[in-house]
């Protein structure tokens, strides 16, 4: 090897080194927060009922002195009977925040409830965000099957948010994991409807189809693994939505994954966020 073709080659390995220290420096700078159990009602609520007042609480982690960080809002799954607010690890150091909600439960309290909080919650982002350092522009909305469910009602149905004086459509994305695209499965209970009944009102996201939504990503799990009729509600809605006028539906099944593919699933959460960002920056 010639002088020259080494002294080349030294300057590439450094110049390959000195990136790498930066994109490593940048990431031991970031340091982020956890806040818990914040009410995300107002004092007049929280005293009116202590359910409400013990179970509509909010986390949220963030990136410390960030400005114009995008905000996951998250939704636990669980049947709308039980399960609990958590940050998934998969999503933590990503550069976002990620807001996990506690919503009441089945059979303490019944359609729409759960609705009613999940559109209070995602209000209190819309309110409070900025004061964290995030952009209300870039606010997500996600959750694991009931959760999901949650996230398709509030950003397809907007009435929940308007209730608010919040437009639906300022929600920068609706990414919902296995979620229930028609009537939910505990909502048919409580009616005494047969789990083998499908029902479509207007508590099912498929009844609130429209041209206008927010870009809606649908993920499920394998069609044959996944609970009963599950893809097949997911890919209705993809279609209905599409027929409707929509423009940014779009559909992903995670083949050998069944009901329980949250953590493959986190990758492309991500990445949907990072494509809106994208496209907002290249308009």
């Amino acid at each position: 090897m010639t002088p020259k073709k080494s002294y080349r080659m030294m300057k590439s390995l450094l110049t390959v080194l000195l990136f790498c220290c930066t994109i490593l420096a940048f990431a031991q700078q970031t340091v982020y927060s956890t806040q818990l159990n914040i009410k995300y009602y107002n004092d007049s609520a929280n005293k009116a009922d202590h359910y409400i007042n013990d179970r509509c609480v909010l986390d949220i982690y963030y990136p410390e002195k960030s400005k114009g960080f995008a905000t996951i809002v998250w939704f636990h799954g669980g049947g709308l009977t039980e399960g609990n607010k958590e940050i998934p690890q998969a999503l933590k150091e990503k550069g976002v925040c990620i807001v996990a909600v506690n919503y009441r439960l089945y059979p303490k309290v019944k359609a729409p409830g759960y609705i009613e909080d999940a559109a209070a919650a995602v209000a209190w982002v819309f309110r409070n965000i900025k004061s964290y350092g995030g952009d209300t522009t870039l606010i997500f909305i996600s959750g694991h099957s009931a959760g999901g469910y949650l996230s398709l009602m509030i950003g397809l149905d907007k009435k929940w948010l308007g209730k608010y004086d919040i437009d639906a459509n300022y929600i920068a994305g609706i990414i919902p994991l296995s979620g229930q695209a028609i009537t939910h499965f505990t909502i048919r209970k409580e009616r005494g409807i047969a789990e083998t009944q499908p029902v479509i009102d207007d508590l099912a996201p498929l009844y609130h189809v429209r041209a206008d939504a927010p870009p809606l990503l649908l993920i499920t799990g394998d069609r044959e693994l996944e609970l009963l009729g599950r893809y097949e509600e997911n890919a209705y809605l993809a279609r209905m939505m599409k027929v409707a006028g929509h423009k940014q539906t779009r559909l992903i099944e995670l083949g050998g994954y069944g009901h329980n593919m949250a953590e493959p699933a986190f990758p492309l959460l991500l990445n949907e966020v990072h494509r809106v960002i994208d496209l907002r920056k290249n308009k």
